[in-house]
């Protein structure tokens, strides 16, 4: 099998190869088919693992050794277990259904060969990213997405504000990374190995050992590497305080914005603390952070999609806020269920997103939801399938998002995490609001009267109107290369969760892969409790999240397609609060004053003082005036006058006489 696990990294890289380098030899049919059939080689092949996985076939070892360096051997390797499979099957066959989509959605692109290239690299990294065995594989394949991710992002090279976004993406991810690297370090340093296998081994016996980090102060070795490595998955998968890079992000086109930004770069982080169970198992302190973190980011991002008027914006807000519920399940010990929502988010946010990209088309590049409006007659596919990926985020009953979010709110209740409290009343608010601004988005793009230009004509460049206010006409229903993604991501959105619940959560699917201590309760809470996807839902009508969903689809409803008056003049009357949201907690602004603005004054000071004081003015400048005063002194004895040199021999002498005398 070991050729088959080569196989799913590297037709996607094949594909992109052939795309990026022979881009105009093979054309743009040939650039979009060679890279579909890369990662549809790459789907087949996660499929037929995981058949062998779920057969009881694992692998664990070395591809291809890198390095030695002493006693540490630096590897190019696999782990192919459950939680791999999972995560092959999602990437491929998401990154799938955004390669067909991209050809609608590009068509009109001067960037479409190498637009092609970069989504298949992507999927490349992505894939060796979740099958190492090994921290430098992984940081290799973090590094990679990183990149990849700053190439998409700033695809549209320009326009001004999407090169500034790629910036801020690559730099806030640099931050995270400085952290995950010295996580790794400290891995090694304590540990001698980068392979998962021994590093998991020997974490119970470090579970007491300790670190100075400065002066005598001693530090839990554990807790210090395990909340390193979560700093990692913060910059990654966008937690509080490192989110703010995200949002920006939907300055590249929306393919990216599916496949990026909901469904596999930003679960990275998620994935990397899961496989780290054993580690973060024994850190009590690290589980609390991270549960915390979690609890802010899914409660306080959730605020920020209430105001927001771009349709892919929208969307981003909802993708931090669902990350945040992973988090917390991290946080809580439940490291299934935090796959388990990984992979049923990725189908219905995927969905989402290219369902935005589809109203953009229909809409000709116009994305503010405030000029849209009745669109359900004129986008029927796109409106259902909308429909779906909404009920499916809101967590209603019997859909996909439901098991998942639902599962998650429980563990958290059951969890004795410090912080667990908190986190339990920030998932628990966070679906009145998550239902509020989904719905309030999917009621002004499709229902209600319509708010767009009746004439006028032309579609848009798209490398160029992705973010523009479009030029009017009637809206469309998108191609059927733009629309079949859509219907084959609804039908997971709808089915997934009521088909992997049970063996994911409560059967033995992570066993002997992701470690669970004794003492965190919660998966065994929800397995006491659980009788049954059926009966789950059932009971779910009686319970506060479905309450509180329902509440957030009812005032949406009220206050957009009812008496749209009323959010303005509530807006009107809390005005603070009102900008405090528009401005997004003013993060922006503060890491510009601090952190920017900090980096710009120490540059000043280390000009002027460094280069201009100290390396012009005293090495270069000052070497140049000590020569020139002493050529100064010299040129007096250079008078061309042979009683000066006469008169200088003898002084000469008499100074050497005088020398040898005092010696003698």
């Amino acid at each position: 099998m070991k050729g088959l696990y080569l196989v799913v990294p590297l037709a996607p890289l094949a594909g992109a190869i052939v795309a990026g380098l022979l881009g105009r030899l093979v054309g743009r049919t040939g650039a979009h088919l060679v890279t579909i059939l890369g990662v549809a080689v790459s789907l087949v092949a996660s499929i037929l693992v995981f058949q062998d996985v779920r057969a009881g076939h694992t692998f664990n070892g070395p591809v291809y050794t890198w390095l030695l360096s002493g006693d540490v051997r630096m590897e190019v390797g696999f782990l192919i277990d459950t939680l791999t499979a999972t995560m092959m099957l999602v990437v491929t066959s998401v990154s799938l259904m955004v390669h067909i989509y991209t050809i609608g959605y590009m068509a009109d692109d001067p960037g479409y060969q190498r637009f092609f290239s970069y989504i298949s690299l992507f999927t490349f990294a992505m894939l060796m990213l979740v099958m190492s065995n090994n921290f430098l594989q992984l940081f290799f394949g973090w590094e990679a997405v990183g990149l990849v991710s700053y190439l998409l992002i700033g695809f549209w090279y320009t326009r001004p504000t999407a090169i500034f976004a790629n910036l801020k993406a690559f730099l806030v991810n640099r931050v995270g990374d400085f952290g995950f690297i010295l996580g790794i370090g400290l891995v090694l340093a304590h540990f001698g190995s980068l392979d998962y296998a021994t590093v998991f081994q020997a974490a119970p016996s470090k579970a007491n050992a300790v670190v100075n980090l400065w002066g005598d102060s001693q530090w839990s070795l554990l807790t210090v590497a395990c909340i390193l490595l979560f700093v990692g998955a913060m910059g990654k998968s966008a937690q509080f305080p490192l989110h703010v890079w995200l949002p920006d992000s939907m300055e590249g086109p929306t393919p990216i914005s599916a496949l990026i930004h909901a469904a596999t770069m930003v679960t990275a982080g998620i994935f990397m603390v899961a496989r780290m169970s054993p580690l973060f198992e024994l850190s009590e302190t690290a589980l609390s952070v991270v549960i915390v973190i979690g609890a802010i980011t899914a409660l306080f991002m959730g605020f920020l999609g209430v105001v927001q008027n771009d349709i892919k914006r929208v969307v981003a807000y909802s993708t931090l806020s669902q990350l945040g519920y992973m988090t917390v399940a991290l946080g809580a010990s439940a490291y299934p269920v935090a796959i388990f929502h990984l992979m049923t988010h990725a189908f219905f946010k995927a969905l989402l997103f290219l369902a935005a990209g589809s109203v953009i088309i229909g809409m000709h590049h116009d994305q503010d939801i405030r000029r849209m409006g009745g669109l359900r007659r004129y986008m029927p596919i796109t409106w259902i399938t909308s429909l779906v990926g909404s009920l499916a985020l809101i967590g209603t009953p019997f859909l996909s998002g439901f098991y998942s979010k639902d599962s998650i709110i429980e563990a958290v209740a059951a969890s004795h995490v410090p912080g667990a409290g908190f986190a339990h009343f920030a998932v628990l608010a966070g679906v009145f609001v998550t239902a509020f601004y989904s719905f309030r988005m999917y009621f002004l793009v499709f229902h209600g009267k319509e708010r767009f230009p009746a004439h006028g004509a032309g579609h848009g460049d798209h490398g160029h109107d992705d973010h523009g206010h479009g030029h009017g006409g009637t809206p469309h229903e998108s191609p059927w290369v733009v629309t079949l993604p859509l219907v084959m991501l609804a039908i997971p959105s709808l089915i997934i969760g009521h088909l992997a619940i049970g063996p994911m959560l409560f059967g033995d699917y992570f066993s002997g892969v992701i470690h669970i201590s004794e003492a965190h309760e919660a998966m065994a809470h929800l397995r006491e409790h659980f009788h049954g996807a059926t009966a789950m839902s059932l009971h779910a009508l009686s319970t506060a999240p479905f309450w509180l969903a329902a509440a957030g689809v009812a005032l949406a409803w009220w206050f957009y397609l009812k008496r749209p008056d009323i959010p303005a003049a509530i807006a009107a009357r809390a005005r603070p609060l009102h900008t405090l949201l528009l401005n997004k907690y003013y993060f922006d602004e503060l890491y510009n004053a601090v952190f920017a603005g900090g980096s710009r004054l120490l540059g000043r000071f280390l000009w002027r003082v460094g280069d201009v004081a100290i390396i012009d003015g005293l090495f270069v400048n000052g070497a140049a005036r000590t020569i020139g005063w002493f050529s100064t002194i010299v040129r007096k004895f250079q008078s061309g006058l042979i009683y000066h040199y006469a008169f200088t021999m003898i002084i000469g002498v008499f100074v050497l006489l005088t020398i040898w005398f005092v010696r003698t």
